[in-house]
């Protein structure tokens, strides 16, 4: 099968077609790691509750492995940028990850789940950075960076809905927790056949970006430093969901074979929240980041403290934030940094928003076990306290040039 070959020529409608087409296709390669990996997501935490891990367990053990998630993309950047190896260091990462999930169903023990647990979050953290970078070269020919990573997410969250499906079918069926972990082998490979598929018909994704006249700099500009600031405390303060599950399972507040079905809800939302605020974000910019920072820091009381039908709301408005997370959050770096330095860029900022992830859902867990009120005051002040610091970016970015 012959290679595409992309076009220098930018805005050309010929090179906007091998975009989208590029696009579309790690989307539909993400489509299958989502369903994977989130599928396996949306139960560990009542997983790790039947295995006998206390709340102060589910939160360490899946906030460490946010911790290497997102600190060992700072290894990965800078080994992409240094090297120009995007399509070996991403291929590297998915395998890794796509062994990882499926290979719960061998676990018996909250220990070995955590390792699995961890690893997988490893397979993610190495296959990022270039991935993204990757995609980034397509924005201009698109229309925007939120357009591309918004595009991306709603197909990558769509997976991310099927997958919860699928496992909540299986244990409503009678089906345990193990053959739940073991069918998702299924779409983990076919995820690896799009891998492979995409490298070889788009093995220079970079030629689609026409690049700009080479610029040393000492370093990364202070409105990246500043964007990391209220990135880290949206983070510390954004509960993961397997903290979210133990909860439900512990009080009985969603049945365990509906609490895969909340979290494929939240994926739905996640998704189209993404598509939707990516092209919102290219339009009108910073303000729209800050609107849907405010509205997502709402999802505590409601999942805390709700019944049913408020913990489904609180599920969904958690499932927005996710959305915005991984759609705006990114676009908004590309054009902060040179393009010579976006793949360190992009590690280092998720390193960073990596760490405050850990250190919020290990704050959770433990605040959980002390009292649900200040879980929930801890999420809910975190991420307002983003919202000035967010303001303030928006700003300098009316002038900023990098």
């Amino acid at each position: 099968m012959p290679t595409q070959k992309f076009t220098s020529t930018a805005n050309t409608r010929g090179a906007r077609k091998i975009a989208i087409r590029f696009v579309l296709l790690i989307g539909v390669l993400s489509f299958f790691a989502d369903f994977t990996y989130e599928g396996s997501r949306s139960i560990l935490g009542s997983y790790l509750g039947t295995l006998g891990a206390t709340a102060t367990v589910v939160g360490v053990v899946t906030g460490f492995g946010e911790l290497l998630g997102y600190s060992l993309r700072l290894v990965s950047g800078r080994w992409a940028d240094a090297t120009g190896h995007f399509w070996p260091i991403t291929i590297l990462g998915y395998v890794v990850q796509m062994a990882a999930a499926p290979a719960l169903a061998l676990t018996n023990s909250w220990q070995a789940a955590a390792v699995f647990i961890i690893l997988e979050r490893v397979g993610k953290a190495i296959r990022n950075p270039p991935r993204d970078v990757m995609l980034s070269h397509a924005a201009k020919q698109i229309g925007g960076y939120g357009t591309v990573f918004g595009i991306h997410e709603a197909l990558d969250q769509l997976g991310a809905l099927f997958g919860p499906l699928l496992v909540a079918f299986i244990l409503a069926n009678q089906g345990n927790y193990h053959e739940a972990f073991a069918v998702l082998l299924i779409p983990a490979l076919i995820n690896l056949a799009f891998v492979a598929l995409a490298r070889l018909l788009y093995p220079r994704p970079q030629d689609l970006e026409q690049p700009p006249p080479q610029v040393v700099s000492d370093g990364l500009p202070r409105i990246f430093w500043l964007y990391l600031a209220g990135a880290a405390l949206v983070a510390a303060g954004f509960a993961d969901y397997p903290m979210i599950a133990y909860h439900f399972g512990k009080t009985h507040t969603v049945p365990n074979d509906w609490i895969a079905i909340f979290y494929a809800v939240a994926m739905a939302v996640s998704g189209t929240a993404s598509l939707v605020s990516g092209r919102l974000f290219d339009r009108f910019g910073f303000s729209i980041l800050i609107a849907l920072t405010f509205a997502a820091a709402l999802f505590a009381p409601l999942v805390f403290l709700g019944d049913f039908w408020l913990a489904l709301i609180g599920a969904a408005i958690w499932g927005m934030g996710m959305g915005v997370h991984e759609s705006i959050i990114p676009a908004a770096v590309a054009p902060m940094v040179p393009l010579h330095r976006r793949a360190s860029a992009f590690g280092l900022f998720t390193a960073g928003y990596g760490v405050f992830w850990f250190l919020g859902s290990a704050a959770t867990g433990i605040l959980y076990d002390v009292s649900i009120f200040a879980t929930i005051s801890f999420c809910i002040v975190t991420q307002l306290a983003a919202i000035p610091i967010f303001i303030a970016v928006g700003r300098r970015l009316l002038s900023f040039k990098p």
